[in-house]
């Protein structure tokens, strides 16, 4: 029995982390739930600035005027909720790791989330304007334009999302280097492969549009090139 105390210690202070993160995104959410629709009114600004007198936004289900503002608060909840359930975790694993990892993982969390944010800071306010004006010009004029608010939020959110995935590329670079799993040089060769790679991820991430991928390689790519700067500076004074 002795030797299973150990582990039953672990296994419920695990329980524990995961209570207190959830509890921690919950808290965020009742607060942020009665500012929803400001919320919403935030996201849907970019959109709204650029429809004309003919042209808004429609919800086609019953629901859908009370589910979207409630989703996009929840995603904002679980973005502001991150540093604490982080914290949370990193109470329960640090005690076993060495300074090197801790040092490591602290930077990976805090960089990673600061351009996360950056990300999505650079879609919310260069790239939405870009996308939404060029689609609303490409509408015929004898077509009006509605656009229902949940697709809306879908593609929002994976816009979002993309892009603030791209901005984690220096930092993902950087950790790969410092662990030693791969060296700048290689990097540095497989520079031509990456642009197209770029192209394919943004492929993937992005809506089934010209604009929307080539706004995200470019600036993928971009961000490559940020982390291998970055990394053979790091070599350089190691």
């Amino acid at each position: 029995m002795t030797h299973f105390k150990p582990f039953i210690q672990q296994l419920i202070e695990l329980r524990n982390t995961l209570f207190r993160a959830a509890v921690s995104f919950i808290i965020i959410f009742i607060c942020l739930s009665f500012y929803a629709n400001d919320i919403y009114s935030f996201f849907s600004a970019p959109l709204i600035a650029k429809l004309t007198d003919g042209n808004k936004l429609v919800s086609t289900g019953l629901t859908s005027t009370f589910l979207v503002p409630i989703k996009i608060t929840a995603f904002v909840s679980f973005l502001l909720s991150l540093p604490f359930i982080f914290y949370q975790f990193w109470r329960f694993i640090s005690p076993g790791l060495y300074k090197k990892e801790k040092k490591l993982i602290l930077f990976s969390f805090v960089s990673g989330f600061i351009l996360f944010f950056i990300g999505m800071a650079f879609a919310y306010y260069l790239i939405f304007p870009i996308i939404f004006n060029f689609f609303i010009l490409m509408t015929p004029t004898n077509v009006s334009l509605m656009i229902d608010i949940s697709n809306y939020l879908d593609l929002i959110l994976s816009l979002l999302i993309s892009f603030g995935l791209a901005f984690e590329v220096p930092v993902i670079i950087i950790i790969l280097v410092t662990l030693g799993w791969v060296k700048v040089k290689t990097l540095e060769e497989a520079r031509p492969y990456m642009i197209v790679i770029a192209f394919i991820i943004s492929a993937i991430l992005t809506p089934p549009d010209v604009i929307s991928q080539f706004c995200l390689a470019i600036p993928l790519w971009f961000l490559y090139e940020i982390g291998l700067l970055v990394s053979k500076r790091i070599n350089l004074k190691a």
